[in-house]
């Protein structure tokens, strides 16, 4: 890609809301016409809704087997097991925090497409993910205990990969080398993310990739690398405007 530094963000921009599944998102429209006090508030032909949970308000939420899109917050395990019976969600959004202790009952949700969870303080684990047959999107936010991604190695069902760190708390993964060669990653997102080897090789052996927003991770000299391995792909460091751009580190 060539073109200025305004270029460059304008794409990434239009490419991190579609990646991310937030093309279409309307937050006021979701506050009006898909926010829920209590599930069951939800009604019976409901396919989407939005329950945080306070106590148990979440109850009777395995009863709303129309639902294809839910966001929830500060989910424990007991709620999650009531997740793990709606059979037909495509799309799961667990926000901060998550406190479930065992991903297990997700296992159940056969026809999941976009799974994102944000602050899993208790879990270091989270490979039976890769078990959901329908699963393209998985997006992880600040899981403190996860060291590697060794687990993502042959994931090749994934476009959409995020393992990602918060505004205070910038994690640190050994290294990419579990992507190198995945067939159908279109995009990764690793915001506040730092790299321990300081190599993006393994994501110049993605064929399909088509968009990289991540932290200042690397060497320049590994995202020149980068982009002459993968010309038509968009992140933000490959425009030279970009590092003189203080205290900016990362697209999106």
């Amino acid at each position: 890609m060539t073109g200025g530094f305004d270029s460059y963000s304008s794409l990434g921009s239009v490419l991190d809301a579609r990646f991310r599944g937030h093309s279409d998102r309307n937050w006021e429209e979701w506050r009006q016409l898909h926010y829920y006090e209590t599930a069951d508030q939800i009604s019976k032909d409901a396919a989407r809704a939005w329950v945080n949970r306070q106590k148990l308000n979440y109850r009777s939420i395995s009863d709303k087997k129309a639902l294809r899109h839910l966001i929830s917050a500060n989910v424990n395990q007991a709620f999650l097991e009531e997740i793990g019976k709606l059979c037909n969600l495509r799309r799961l959004e667990l926000e901060w925090p998550f406190l479930g202790t065992d991903l297990t009952p997700l296992l159940a949700l056969r026809r999941l497409e976009h799974l994102s969870i944000d602050s899993p303080r208790n879990l270091s684990d989270f490979s039976p993910l890769l078990a959901l047959p329908s699963l393209r999107t998985l997006l992880i936010t600040n899981a403190k205990r996860m060291t590697n991604v060794e687990w993502l190695s042959g994931a090749h069902h994934l476009e959409v990969i995020g393992i990602e760190g918060a505004i205070d708390s910038e994690p640190e993964i050994e290294s990419l080398e579990p992507l190198a060669g995945l067939r159908s990653l279109r995009a990764f997102f690793g915001v506040s993310t730092r790299l321990a080897d300081k190599r993006l090789t393994p994501l110049a052996q993605c064929p399909a990739l088509e968009y990289v927003s991540i932290a200042r991770c690397a060497p320049r000299s590994e995202f020149d690398m980068l982009h002459h391995a993968q010309p038509n792909l968009v992140c933000h460091w490959f425009d030279a405007e970009a590092w003189g751009t203080l205290g900016l580190k990362a697209v999106g």
